[in-house]
């Protein structure tokens, strides 16, 4: 069974539940302390600050946790990746996504009211670091970079979605605000392939 613990206001990771108490079988990174559980003793190990790669861009945090709760619910919603072009703006944003066929109308309406629905929710927005063998295995490592670090941060919202991200983001899914879908098109599918593209714009109100 996994839980998570709480220090004041920081989060720390993952603590396995066993007969003896609270184990875990690997230290995590909690904001720059290396710690360890164990017996419900919280021991310091050794001060470490993660090593990750560089960010290049500030995106503006409830648009980007906007996008990540859009990107869950289509992978819900269409079992399809999630976005593998996106551009995320304080104004308006937009995602690509690959799809067998178009959303109706009466799709586009349900996938808006469904990422509505869980933030209103509040849920919690947390931030973790595992290296490459502990990462969960609901993740989607297939757009990491070739030289991307062995210690990754992972952006959990509550237990809705979870990504390998290092973009800024909200504490909770309460200060987004709500998520409405401007307009959206679709590219057809070209030659030798079956999937065809519909991009979604989308702004915060």
């Amino acid at each position: 069974m996994l839980i998570l613990f709480t220090i004041g206001e920081k989060v720390i990771r993952y603590v396995m539940r066993n007969k003896q108490g609270l184990m875990i079988t690997k230290s995590f990174i909690v904001f720059g302390v290396l710690t360890k559980i164990t017996n419900n003793q919280i021991l310091t190990i050794m001060e470490q600050e993660p090593i990750l790669n560089e960010h290049n861009k500030q995106e503006y945090p409830p648009m980007h946790t906007a996008e990540h709760i859009l990107n869950q619910t289509m992978v819900r919603m269409f079992g399809c990746p999630r976005s593998r072009n996106a551009h995320i703006e304080r104004k308006k944003s937009k995602c690509d996504y690959l799809l067998a066929s178009p959303p109706d109308a009466d799709m586009v309406t349900t996938i808006e009211a469904n990422v509505n629905a869980v933030i209103a929710q509040s849920l919690p927005v947390t931030v973790e670091y595992v290296d490459r063998q502990h990462v969960p295995d609901t993740v989607d490592l297939s757009k990491l970079p070739d030289d991307a670090s062995e210690t990754l941060r992972l952006v959990r919202i509550g237990d809705y979605d979870i990504c390998a991200c290092a973009g800024t983001h909200v504490g909770n899914t309460a200060e987004v605000g709500t998520f409405k879908i401007i307009s959206h098109d679709w590219t057809p599918a070209t030659e030798g392939s079956s999937l065809g593209t519909w991009r979604v714009r989308f702004k915060l109100v």
